[in-house]
């Protein structure tokens, strides 16, 4: 390694509207999945630090939930706040939108980018689903009129398009600094709180419409045997009525979404899980301050 004078370590936020691409964005650079991705807008309800390391640099990614309009519940207030904070930390800011496709939702974010100093890249995503080719130097043109960004890249998270440029490219925008991260950790998140996020990205892939948004998983119990890992989690809904959707017709449902989850975290932990999920009703539990605190929610 080189000596910490030369080394490069710092932050790259990774903002943008809802379901733009930014945790299959940050899970390609990575190599690995680090947040889960579902079609639905608001899969990313957390700061999650992703770490991405070579002899010369750290870059610390962190994946944010969307910024997106009104204020709605608690949570949604919340998942603003997380967004917006990441700004405020971040070293260089990865400012992510849909190539070819430019939003209401899309402007709000660009205008909390402007209100800040830090250097921004744009990257112009899903250049794979732009034609014909001519497209995209609109894109391109556009995107350099609405701000005077450091760089503009068109990238595909999904093909990988671009990404060994954009992770060479990045050290240039970091301070020097030594690592603050071991150099073998991939994420500053525990494997309890992964297992909760792989059972609620299955849950919400096999739920339709609202329901995923009033919902979320504890833990009970995370235990290492000799045949495995135990895992107890409840999953909290907040009326009694979305209780039997879950569970579906005798308990159909929530036994497939435990296989998936079960089979996902086999694969990632590399040893057989033993799962258990109940579900239970937390009125209303989105839209308290104090019940999203209890269930491991923040804004930082």
């Amino acid at each position: 390694m080189l000596a910490d004078t030369e080394f490069r370590c710092g932050f790259v936020a990774v903002i943008g509207r809802p379901n733009v691409g930014k945790s299959t964005l940050i899970n390609a650079l990575l190599g690995q999945k680090i947040s889960i991705v579902t079609p639905k807008p608001q899969t990313t309800r957390h700061r999650i630090l992703a770490v991405h390391s070579e002899p010369d640099s750290q870059i610390i990614f962190i994946d944010t939930p969307g910024l997106h309009r009104g204020s709605g519940k608690a949570m949604n207030r919340m998942m603003n706040r997380t967004a917006a904070n990441a700004l405020a930390e971040a070293d260089v800011v990865l400012f992510v939108s849909e190539a070819g496709r430019w939003t209401r939702e899309d402007q709000d974010v660009l205008q909390r980018l402007q209100s800040c100093n830090t250097p921004a890249i744009a990257l112009l995503n899903k250049i794979d689903k732009v034609q014909p080719r001519e497209r995209l130097l609109q894109a391109l043109s556009d995107s350099s009129a609405r701000h005077d960004f450091a760089e503009i890249m068109p990238i595909s998270a999904r093909k990988g398009d671009n990404l060994d440029r954009l992770l060479a490219l990045l050290p240039e925008y970091l301070p020097l600094s030594p690592p603050l991260f071991p150099h073998d950790m991939l994420t500053d998140r525990s494997e309890i709180f992964r297992a909760a996020e792989v059972i609620r990205e299955k849950l919400t892939l096999s739920l339709s419409q609202e329901l995923p948004y009033g919902l979320t998983v504890q833990i009970e119990q995370y235990l290492r045997e000799s045949k495995g890992i135990a895992i107890n989690a409840i999953v909290w809904v907040e009326r009694d009525s979305q209780k039997g959707i879950v569970v579906g017709k005798g308990g159909s449902l929530l036994k497939k979404i435990g296989r998936a989850a079960r089979l996902e975290l086999k694969a990632q932990l590399g040893q057989p899980v033993h799962l258990e999920l109940w579900v239970k009703v937390k009125d209303n539990w989105a839209d308290s301050e104090k019940e999203l605190q209890s269930l491991g929610y923040d804004a930082h």
